[in-house]
Parts: C-alpha cells; structure tokens; sequence
C-alpha cells in the first residue's frame, strides 16, 4: 500500500504516545521500536512507509573493505534504492558495537529525499549527522565499521528493529519519544483517530491547566465532559 498524502499530513500532527494507544486498543503490543533515540532533540517529526535492511553477524572472510567496491553491496544498494519519501529501518540485531552507518550515507540518503533512517544498533559520526537537521534514530553512537560485526544481507524483506516487527511499507513515526511501527493496512484510520485523540488531549490539558480535575474527564465519563468537549471544539476550529 502507497502512503496517502493526507494520512502522511495527519501523522505528522499526532505524537508516537497517542499511536501507540491508538494500536494498543486494536490488541498491538509491540509496535514500539525500543531503545532508539533520536539523535538530535531538534529533528523533524519522521513519517514515511518503512524500507529495510537486515543485517547478520558478519564472517570475517565476506567483509573486508574491498567489498565496499560492489556497487550491488546490499548496504550501498539500499541506501541508493529507498525511495524519496520512505525511512530506512535497519535490523542490526540491537548491537551498536558496530555502526549500522555513517555521516556519508545518511547525507546521501537525505540528498536523495528519504524521510529518515532508523537503527537497533548505532550510527559513527554521530555529532556530524545529529547537525543535518535530518530524521534519525539509533541506540547509541558507534565508531567501528559496520564490516567489524554486521554483514548486510537483505533488503526489503521483514525485519526486527529494536524487538518490533517491521514489514516494508508499514508506516514509520518517530518524535523525541521514540519510534513506532504501524501497519500498512492499519495507516489511514490510526491517522484519524490520532487526530481525533489529539483534538481531545488538547482540550483536556487546557482544562487541566484551569484546575479541573481528572475525574470523569479523562476518561470521559461525565456528559458534561464530552458537551464542554463539543463546545471547545467548535470555538476552536477543531
């Protein structure tokens, strides 16, 4: 399934935590790509229908240097064939003793128009790419060639990321609160009912602010909570 350009608009106005609620009352416990980080707090809200990479532990006599020459090297190859609005999200086994990838290859992939680049493991160059102003996430920085311990072996099939199933073309969210996978088929009615979350999560924090409380408005289980809802709705353009 194709990302609609409107689901695309709405998801970037919702957060990972309301996502996450929206997929847990549809039985979804494991969408969250755990123990990712962004790598600048200042980085844009990442949305865009995963590609993946799937890396192995490497053998020693398959990753010497020289096989960076291969221009069908599935690490160069997926860097260069993600498509222009995606996220690269790559399975490196939660092992960030090795870097998944560096500074060159993230600029590249924000030159080529990739939403962003998501890792279990840990990007080298890390104070270089968290300065592009660009999406992404990673466990930790890493100096060491991915060649040391990582063999790229796959791309595009399923993957882990962080203990979450990944499938291509499920859609990817990342905010300073983490990441969350949401599936393709699942897209356009998390995005509305996100929205509508958000609408109510306003509201209640406002209220909150004046001093109510919690009770009976969040949730909300006193009519006059969804009335005073209603009304701040339509004062509001929401």
């Amino acid at each position: 399934m194709t990302l609609k350009p409107e689901t695309r608009a709405k998801l970037k106005t919702v957060s990972t935590p309301t996502v996450a609620t929206a997929l847990f009352k549809r039985g979804f416990r494991n969408q969250a790509i755990q123990d990712v980080h962004p790598l600048s707090t200042s980085q844009p809200m990442l949305v865009g229908e995963a590609f993946t990479l799937r890396y192995m532990p490497a053998r020693e006599d398959l990753n010497e240097l020289a096989v960076f020459r291969d221009r069908a090297h599935p690490q160069r190859k997926a860097v260069e064939d993600c498509p222009p609005g995606a996220v690269l999200v790559m399975d490196s086994r939660k092992d960030a003793r090795a870097a998944s990838a560096g500074s060159i290859l993230v600029t590249r992939l924000m030159q080529r128009g990739v939403a962003g680049v998501v890792t279990d493991g840990g990007f080298r160059d890390s104070a270089e790419i968290a300065q592009l102003g660009y999406c992404a996430y990673h466990h930790r920085p890493s100096a060491p060639t991915n060649l040391t311990l990582h063999q790229a072996i796959e791309i595009n099939g399923p993957i882990g990321c962080g203990d979450a199933p990944v499938f291509p073309g499920d859609v990817i969210l990342g905010d300073g609160d983490g990441v969350m996978v949401i599936p393709a088929h699942l897209a356009d009615e998390i995005a509305d009912e996100a929205v509508e979350m958000t609408a109510f999560e306003d509201f209640v924090t406002e209220e909150v602010r004046k001093g109510r409380s919690i009770l009976g408005l969040y949730p909300p289980t006193d009519e006059k909570s969804l009335a005073d809802f209603a009304a701040w709705r339509k004062a509001v353009g929401r």
